[in-house]
């Protein structure tokens, strides 16, 4: 069975006001939504619930902005790029911020960047420009470039990783081979872009992305961790289970003997991703397995969070904590 994709569902979640109003929604309960009321106004003439926008995460706003821009003047947005089209792929983006919609349009051709809508002009090639769901968008591997030549290097990192994972890895096999004709594609993209601005930024991006990565705090972690120093860095490390199956460890640090795990909260507040468990569950099954890693490999493990990658001295402060020491 297909899996209907955030963008479909988001597209129930916005109403008109033409649809408002034969919902019973007064013009004065509509004139509301810019701050109170049960409504909230994305932009003129466009509302959603606001108790579904208030639960919404930043990316998922960004979606129904990006929506609610396209569905207004469809014409006039131009190719839906950068964060923008990140969102619409579905790659992971490192702690998404409040973002206008990012459109590239041919220079001059088009209004110029308001409050909403962040315009860059530029030449797209055909290949460059795809539909998804409907929205003409740049390509993922545009995206990619886009984004890598533009963000922090946090930011432009998850998103290569998670472009990457997805040609790289299937059914938690990684295939080397697919990530180097990637690898090769995503540089011959960054030599023709040769003399734009934040080019170098995205050749390293390239060079250091890794579709085994996971996560975007797996992704912010590696990149802190070779900030501090080290270089011998392996991706989901397998490690033999009591009963045949394997562990996989989100990062191990050889020349430290010690495994990295990114511990974000949402394994333990998403009802999905615990699969039927209680919380409590989930973190005995975490004990249980840190207990067999660290005892069958006699490793150290450190845990860390969001508020331990925000920068390579935080996390530096961290693994002194486990007497882990960066390379000197």
């Amino acid at each position: 069975m297909q899996t209907e994709s955030a963008v479909v569902r988001a597209r129930r979640s916005l109403f008109s006001r033409d649809e408002l109003s034969e919902r019973g929604v007064s013009d004065a309960e509509m004139r509301k939504a810019g701050a109170a009321g049960d409504w909230h106004r994305i932009q003129a003439g466009v509302y959603i619930a606001r108790k579904e926008w208030e639960a919404a995460r930043p990316s998922d706003r960004h979606r129904f902005a990006v929506l609610a821009a396209v569905d207004r003047s469809r014409d006039a947005v131009g190719v839906l790029s950068h964060l923008s089209a990140a969102v619409l792929h579905g790659l992971p983006v490192y702690r998404f911020r409040e973002e206008p919609v990012h459109t590239t349009v041919p220079r001059a051709s088009h209004p110029p960047s308001g409050r909403t809508i962040r315009r860059h002009t530029g030449v797209l090639d055909p290949a460059d420009a795809v539909v998804v769901d409907g929205i003409r968008c740049t390509s993922l591997e545009r995206t990619v470039l886009d984004i890598a030549c533009t963000q922090p290097r946090e930011v432009a990192l998850s998103c290569a990783d998670g472009a990457l994972r997805r040609v790289s890895v299937k059914d938690r096999r990684f295939d080397p081979d697919a990530q180097a004709l990637w690898r090769d594609v995503m540089r011959e993209r960054v030599e023709r872009a040769r003399g734009r601005r934040g080019v170098r930024a995205a050749e390293w991006i390239v060079d250091f992305a890794d579709g085994r990565a996971e996560l975007p705090g797996e992704s912010v972690s590696r990149l802190q961790l070779h900030r501090l120093g080290f270089r011998r860095l392996d991706l989901q490390v397998a490690v033999k289970g009591p009963r045949g199956f394997d562990y996989f460890v989100d990062i191990a640090l050889p020349d430290a003997q010690t495994f990295w795990e990114f511990d974000g909260e949402v394994k333990y507040r998403d009802v999905s991703m615990r699969r039927g468990r209680s919380v409590e569950d989930v973190l005995l099954d975490e004990k249980r397995r840190e207990d067999w890693i660290r005892g069958v490999t006699q490793w150290r493990v450190c845990r860390g969070g969001f508020a331990d990658i925000v920068s390579p001295e935080a996390l530096a402060a961290r693994l002194a904590a486990f007497g882990v020491r960066p390379p000197r």
